[in-house]
This record gives C-alpha cells, sequence and structure tokens, in this order.
C-alpha cells in the first residue's frame, strides 16, 4: 500500500514546498503533473530553502493519463471545495490499496468536465461558510493523515 499525493499542473512553489515535506513525512509520494507554474531544477529547490527535497520521492508526467497508465489499480480521490462527500465518510484503512489524492491548480482547481464520471470519489473538507477554500498545502496534510490514522499511523513514531 502506498499513498500519493498528485498535484495537478501546481502553480506555486511554496504550496508544492510544503506538500513535499508532507509526504516525506507521511512516506508518501508526490507526483506533479505538467505543466508546472515553477522550477523543480536543483538551483530553484536549494533557493526555496527545500534542503529535504532530494530525499522526498518525486515523479514528473506530461498529463494525467501517463499517471493513469503507470499506476492503472490506484484508487483515486479528487479533492476540491464543491460536492457533498466529504473525506470523513471514506474508509481509507484497506492496507493493501494505493491511494492518489488528486488536487487542483491554486488558482482555478480542475478544468471543465475534468471531474465527469468521477463525482463517487471527490472528496472535500468540512469548512466554515466565511471561508471559500482552505490552502492547498494544509488540505494535503489533513487528507493524507486521515487516511494515516484510519491506518494506525504504519512504520511512524
Amino acid at each position: 500500500m502506498s499513498l500519493n499525493i498528485v498535484l495537478y499542473q501546481p502553480e506555486i512553489p511554496a504550496n508544492t514546498g510544503n506538500i513535499a515535506r508532507t509526504c516525506l513525512s507521511a512516506n508518501a509520494t508526490l507526483h506533479l503533473i505538467r505543466p508546472l507554474g515553477f522550477s523543480t531544477d536543483d538551483k530553484m529547490v536549494r533557493r526555496a530553502g527545500l534542503d529535504y527535497w532530494r530525499y522526498v520521492d518525486v515523479r514528473e508526467y506530461a498529463g494525467i493519463e501517463d499517471l493513469y497508465t503507470a499506476f492503472p489499480n490506484g484508487m483515486y480521490y479528487y479533492i476540491e471545495n464543491v460536492g457533498s462527500n466529504y473525506y470523513t465518510d471514506y474508509d481509507l484503512s484497506d492496507a493493501n490499496q494505493d491511494l492518489f489524492f488528486v488536487f487542483g491548480r491554486e488558482g482555478s482547481g480542475f478544468p471543465d468536465d475534468f471531474l465527469n464520471g468521477k463525482e463517487d470519489r471527490c472528496l472535500r473538507v468540512h469548512m466554515g461558510e466565511k471561508v471559500r477554500s482552505l490552502n492547498l498545502a494544509n488540505t494535503a496534510a489533513i487528507i493524507v493523515y486521515e487516511a494515516l490514522r484510519q491506518q494506525g499511523f504504519p512504520e511512524m513514531r
């Protein structure tokens, strides 16, 4: 079983850096779907102070279909701020399942029609009415640590 965070065309390097730190802490893999709104070359990573980046399992793909091809048996969940399915309503405890939590762009989310046919796999986080959305990195941490909690925090101290 593996935990995976997928960032669909991420735009903000600080969010990706924070999510990378969460992935390292949670023994999760970070998947980046191009195009990226920033560079992940060594110089840019060092400049951002991401001294742990080299330890993170980061994989890049030209498009989402490449990810689906690489992991055809993965269980994909799409995190968005509309809809009625909450992450707390799902059983994420199966230790034999590769879980993929897919997040849209910070500014515009997923493209039109991207979620068609995936409605039963769309998750949201509970929020007060005065907030439109939570920060991407915070949301990723909430979702991943809920999966870890349900699994009994395997291989963690």
